[in-house]
């Protein structure tokens, strides 16, 4: 028989947590002047759900996930970290409940007791025909201290249910014997992320869970597999599904590794699944895979998302109709912003940072999404003002409340070959340029970015970058051209006017097998910043990084690595990566090669309009649309 739950918090804050006031918070985005007439602003509200400074006994909170039982009842459940917020220390799964849509909660309840041990990752599936909710879950030996878990880590799948809207939970199961094959014997992870049961074609009512591990052969994780576990027969046995092995280099190198996978069923029956990408060299820190078979197979690989901006972190996937939203952090660097972001073509495409809904500018990690009444989303994320794990927020809002639908945006040219337009952003208009026209940016949010296709990495190679740039600027960091990644350790190529310190400056950030990441800069003496047309080269080549501007510059020793690789992949022209910072003034004649050009070459302005080795070109003369 299910055991009861256990109440951890005391009775009066008990009481205190079912009349917990929401915050409202109103983001609607203003109308647009042709819209229909006026109505009611959408309505976002949300709440600190899980705190340690407001559930006594824990120091930490972490890894939410939610769920909606066949009575309506939603189900928040996450970590209750009791020594520290470590990974591998005292863990139990708590969980909190809500009968009216996420608008009041119940008090904490402790679904499975670490007991010095780390019970974690929860991945709760809902049975609609039984009403019965799932919880998986990994167990392993727990820690003192606030280290990760040894490796090999003694990583176990268990599993528990619910057949009393979540009010108590059956006794833990081991599901070792079902899905923990023998050469899966290190890390082990449930999700942690809701599972789902699906609905349409011969394998509806199928229940669903991710999950990734890895291989330990006696002396390094030699292998990382992402899988789905499945169960035909209403939970009452499991079995692995469709699985995706990557194998790890022995220099601890690896082309992707897919992990905390994320589910939705489209609408044509087909699961979506979406994973976390870990430090592969593929570029992307988002990487997808489909089954049109209820999760048996796979039709192909993970692939990688380069220009689908996030840091390494956990998201959640729900489908609404015939369109999906994902929730993760948006900003490429660090664990911050969160957002929402849509697809209206099964996950195909995804929308930009630049049209995502920002949910916070705080802080954030972790996420899950619900759907919490028929018109309302839930969303359960990590977030703080000064860490993503200061707590545990729940946020109700309407599908209206998400940024509407936006058309095509206007592009340029890229003459490039095999090359689509580059996207023109923010408004940035036509102004006279040193050959024909040029773009003007306002420093605000204009910019240039150019659709990820394979050729655009720059790799290990050499390279050759030119533009022409004029601007009066006196402060602030004025982004001309960026290549790949952003932050300390992403793989990047970037050139920018400083003029508070009186320098342009140029850099590259490179990682080379398993090593440490290197980052080599180049500056001039002058920041060119006087409203007159200049023309700057960054050059990689013959063992030098070098830029000049009118022929004038400064080098230094490169280092050797990819450019292009383990980062989100974006090419931005006045803009930085993760949009902290604009270009304010006229860009004009962007050009890379994946050469380096002869000094003879660069004076020669025939040579520089040949195709040869060509990567971009914007001639930035017009934009259309």
């Amino acid at each position: 028989m299910p055991s009861g739950l256990r109440v951890r918090t005391a009775s009066a804050l008990a009481t205190a947590a079912l009349a917990v006031t929401a915050l409202f918070v109103s983001l609607a985005p203003a109308p647009p002047a042709a819209a229909q007439p006026s109505r009611a602003a959408p309505e976002f509200e949300q709440q600190v759900l899980f705190r340690a400074s407001q559930d006594p006994g824990y120091a930490c909170f972490r890894i939410p996930a939610v769920v909606r039982t066949t009575d309506g009842t939603l189900l928040a459940f996450a970590e209750g970290r009791v020594l520290n917020c470590g990974d591998a220390a005292d863990i139990d799964i708590v969980v909190k409940r809500s009968t009216d849509g996420g608008r009041s909660w119940g008090p904490l309840r402790v679904v499975t007791e670490g007991a010095g041990d780390t019970h974690g990752n929860p991945a709760p599936v809902v049975d609609r025909d039984t009403g019965r909710i799932w919880l998986a879950e990994t167990y392993n030996t727990g820690r003192t201290d606030s280290a990760s878990c040894s490796v090999p880590c003694d990583r176990t799948p268990h599993l528990q249910y619910s057949d009393d809207d979540g009010l108590s939970w059956s006794a833990p199961r081991d599901l070792s014997p079902e899905i923990l094959p023998a050469d899966w014997n290190s890390w082990y992870a449930t999700g942690p992320v809701h599972g789902v049961q699906l609905t349409r074609g011969r394998y509806a009512g199928r229940l669903v869970f991710g999950v990734n591990t890895e291989t330990w052969d006696g002396g390094r994780v030699s292998a990382n597999h992402a899988a789905l576990v499945v169960s035909d027969d209403h939970g009452g046995h499991w079995r692995i599904g469709a699985s995706d092995t990557w194998p790890i280099a022995a220099d601890g190198t690896f082309r992707q590794k897919p992990s905390e996978l994320t589910l939705a069923e489209r609408a044509d029956g087909s699961l979506l699944v979406s994973g976390r990408e870990q430090d592969g060299t593929d570029p992307g820190h988002r990487t997808q895979a489909v089954s049109r078979d209820g999760g048996t197979g796979f039709t192909a690989p993970f692939r990688d998302l380069p220009d689908l901006y996030a840091p390494q972190v956990q998201g959640s996937l729900l489908r609404l109709g015939d369109r999906l939203l994902l929730a993760c952090p948006g900003d490429p660097d660090r664990r911050r912003t969160m957002m929402v972001r849509s697809s209206y073509d099964g996950g195909r495409t995804w929308e930009g940072a630049d049209r995502g809904t920002v949910v916070t500018t705080d802080w954030s990690g972790y996420s899950d999404l619900v759907r919490a009444g028929r018109d309302t989303v839930g969303l359960l994320y990590e977030g703080g003002a000064v860490d993503a794990r200061d707590e545990i927020r729940f946020a109700r809002f309407t599908e209206d409340w998400l940024a509407p639908r936006r058309g095509p945006d206007p592009v340029t040219a890229d003459l490039a070959r095999h090359a689509r337009p580059a996207l023109v952003l923010g408004g940035a208009t036509e102004t006279d340029g040193v050959s024909g026209g040029a773009l003007e940016f306002d420093g605000t949010d204009d910019a240039v970015r150019l659709p990820y296709r394979d050729g655009l990495p720059l790799g290990s190679g050499n390279f050759t970058a030119s533009l022409w740039f004029r601007y009066t600027a006196t402060s602030g960091e004025q982004p001309l051209l960026w290549m790949g990644g952003i932050g300390t350790s992403q793989p990047q190529v970037w050139v920018r006017g400083e003029p508070a310190s009186h320098r342009v400056q140029g850099l590259i950030t490179v990682r080379d097998g398993a090593a440490a990441p290197r980052t080599v800069s180049v500056r001039t003496d002058d920041a060119y910043n006087d409203g007159a047309w200049h023309h700057l080269v960054l050059r990689r080549g013959g063992g030098r990084l070098s830029l000049s501007v009118d022929g004038t510059g400064s080098s230094a020793d490169d280092v050797p690595g990819s450019v292009s690789r383990n980062s989100p992949f974006g090419v931005h022209v006045a803009q930085r990566m993760d949009g902290r910072a604009f270009f304010t003034g006229a860009i004009d004649e962007v050009h890379v090669w994946d050469r380096a050009l002869t000094d003879e070459e660069l004076a020669d302005p025939a040579p520089r309009r040949s195709a040869k080795g060509t990567v971009l070109w914007l001639p930035l003369d017009r934009v259309r649309g």
